[in-house]
């Protein structure tokens, strides 16, 4: 079946302290879209790939692509003023049957993580990877707060994958401010997602210690 594989990098990561957005920063040898990239291309070479973008840092990336050598066939669509936006330039031109969208600051997701994601669209029109939680909760305030049950709660990672209609009729939605992934505008049109395993490595880099953390994990 078509996939359409949306790999959505058009933040700008203001808390990395860095002038180049994190996507653009090295990891090991290379920088954290192009792994991510990679990663989705060895999964699937015939899937349609899309990377969204913040429009003044196109040119960035071609010089990136011709720098590392990279040859990956995708297609380019600028990001929007927030994730939801950048979403829907994207699903403008997808043609898969199947769509997954993936953070792009997400480099080591593994391939059985994409597969479970994949696969479990046989019984569910969402798809959503997670992990459980290993610390204790507590909900409240700092001056009062209370103790809450971790196997009722879960991380939320991606890729989050889709049947396309279900996806595409999900973001005629007007945005809204809760919709802080695509599992949550698909459930505003009543579809509940379906969880699967994660792999603990799939970090998503919000923050130098992050980066930290990823570049200890590919060392050998």
């Amino acid at each position: 079946m078509k996939k359409s594989i949306i790999i959505t990098a058009g933040g700008i990561g203001k808390r990395m302290e860095s002038d180049i957005p994190k996507q653009f920063l090295l990891l090991g040898s290379k920088p954290v879209l192009i792994h991510a990239l990679e990663r989705f291309f060895e999964f699937d070479p015939t899937a349609q790939l899309i990377v969204t973008l913040p429009k003044d840092w196109t040119a960035h990336w071609n010089t990136l692509l011709r720098k590392y050598d990279t040859h990956i066939p995708h297609e380019l669509v600028d990001g929007g003023s927030e994730r939801f936006h950048s979403i829907q330039n994207a699903l403008a031109i997808c043609t898969g049957e199947q769509i997954a969208i993936h953070d792009g600051v997400r480099p080591l997701v593994s391939m059985e993580t994409i597969a479970r994601c994949f696969e479990g669209l046989n019984n569910s029109k969402a798809v959503v990877p997670v992990l459980n939680l290993k610390d204790s909760l507590r909900m409240g305030t700092t001056e009062k707060s209370e103790s809450v049950d971790r196997s009722q709660f879960y991380l939320v990672h991606t890729p989050q994958c889709f049947e396309a209609s279900t996806l595409q009729k999900a973001y005629l939605q007007g945005y809204q401010a809760h919709f802080t992934d695509d599992a949550s505008v698909v459930e505003a049109i009543g579809v509940s997602p379906l969880l699967v395993l994660s792999n603990e490595e799939n970090i998503k880099i919000t923050s130098p210690t992050d980066l930290k953390i990823l570049n200890a994990l590919l060392q050998p």
